[in-house]
């Protein structure tokens, strides 16, 4: 089946546009190929494919996790090689570890924005 579209970017909406980029810059290895108050972008040098966004939205506020509803907003997987050791480096870059973890084969952090994010281990 052939499609009509491919994926450009992935935009997330947070309230500090400048402050996400630079986590999740720190936490991929992806450089950051705009930055400016309203809005930030990071791309990745070594595989290309489609950058992250992040857009400033006047009274951003994160869903809670666990959302009671079930709904999250939006999530980002990231592969890593060892989950203990990932989720210290990002603690240190400012991302938390909530008590609930759904799951034994990934780990849920919480960006300094509010939006959580996996960290998953190849199988």
């Amino acid at each position: 089946m052939s499609g009509i579209a491919s994926l450009a970017m992935v935009t997330i909406d947070c309230a500090d546009p400048v402050a996400l980029a630079a986590f999740y810059s720190d936490l991929t290895g992806w450089e950051i190929g705009h930055s400016q108050a309203e809005y930030a972008m990071i791309t990745n040098p070594v595989e290309g494919g489609a950058p992250i966004g992040f857009g400033q939205v006047e009274g951003y506020q994160p869903a809670p996790w666990p959302n009671p509803n079930g709904s999250k907003q939006f999530h980002l997987d990231f592969y890593v090689d060892d989950r203990a050791k990932a989720a210290e480096r990002a603690i240190e870059l400012g991302a938390s570890k909530p008590e609930f973890q759904p799951s034994e084969t990934w780990t849920v952090m919480i960006d300094p924005a509010g939006h959580p994010f996996c960290l998953c281990t190849k199988s």
